[in-house]
Order: C-alpha cells, then sequence, then structure tokens
C-alpha cells in the first residue's frame, strides 16, 4: 500500500491557503456587518487621525472606477479566478499565506460587492486623508507585501 501526501489528495490545494482566505472571508465579513449598523449614522474617533466612518465604494481600491461598478465587478472576479489557479498551488509557508491573504481579501470584497444593492463595497476604517478601506483591503495588501517578500528571499511561491 502506498501512502499518497494530503496535499496530493486534495488535488494539489494547499490547505493553508484554504485556511486563510476563510478566516479573512469570515473576519472581514462579520467587520462589515457591524459597520454597517454600528456606524450607520455616525463616525467614531479611535486614536489620532484613526477613525472609524462608514462608506461605500463603487469602484475598486482607493475608490477608483465608481462610475462603472459592473464593468469593476467582472475585473474583479476574473482577476480573483486567476489568482485562485495560482494560488491554490502555493509553496508551504510564507507563500501559502501570502496567496491566502491575497485570496480571502478579494474573495470578501467581491462577495460584498455581489450581495449589496446597489453593488458597492462597505468601507469603514479611515486614517488621515487616506481613502477609506476595510480589514479585506488590509489582507490584500498584506498579502501582496507577504510575496514580494517571499520573492526578494528568492523563494519559491508555486509547488511543483
Amino acid at each position: 500500500m502506498r501512502l499518497v501526501s494530503r496535499q496530493r489528495l486534495a488535488f494539489g490545494v494547499n490547505p493553508t491557503v484554504v485556511a486563510v482566505v476563510l478566516l479573512v472571508t469570515a473576519t472581514d465579513a462579520l467587520t462589515k456587518i457591524w459597520a454597517r449598523h454600528a456606524l450607520a449614522s455616525h463616525s467614531v474617533r479611535v486614536l489620532g487621525a484613526l477613525w472609524l466612518r462608514l462608506r461605500y465604494n463603487s469602484g475598486i481600491s482607493f475608490s477608483i472606477n465608481q462610475s462603472g461598478p459592473l464593468l469593476t465587478t467582472i475585473l474583479t472576479i476574473v482577476v480573483a479566478v486567476v489568482v485562485v489557479v495560482i494560488g491554490v498551488r502555493a509553496q508551504p509557508g510564507a507563500p501559502a499565506v501570502g496567496f491566502g491573504l491575497l485570496l480571502g481579501g478579494g474573495l470578501a470584497n467581491v462577495i460584498d460587492r455581489l450581495a449589496a444593492n446597489p453593488h458597492q463595497v462597505t468601507d469603514f476604517i479611515a486614517l488621515g486623508s487616506f481613502p477609506v478601506f476595510n480589514l479585506a483591503d488590509v489582507s490584500i495588501t498584506a498579502g501582496f507585501i507577504v510575496l514580494l517578500a517571499s520573492v526578494l528571499r528568492g523563494e519559491r511561491l508555486l509547488a511543483r
């Protein structure tokens, strides 16, 4: 009898990527639900220039392309599918976490956009004059930084 690794049984899907995606997506959804209720009538100053302020974004990051939410949604889904196809084969360790953060943040924003009517993403973290963002945006940025750091350290991103 030959033993087959768990990763092989899962058709090459890295379980770390899946776990991070689920954690990010769930956490983001819960914080957006909270923000839509708790911040509907007022903003909250947290510390210094950090505010919790409810905003809706029909565009992509930094409110780009707000006039074309359908195009934004389609483009986001296409990018997400490409990242999924690549990311599920991530090398264990930092690359798996990086792809998980990237995928989780992207999926969370797509779900939020598709579930909302009109199709907009819920943003609620404001830092000075920087555009208002959410935890999914933080996750996407962190995932990109982790992947960039992995590449700069000479790590392989994908399993063979």
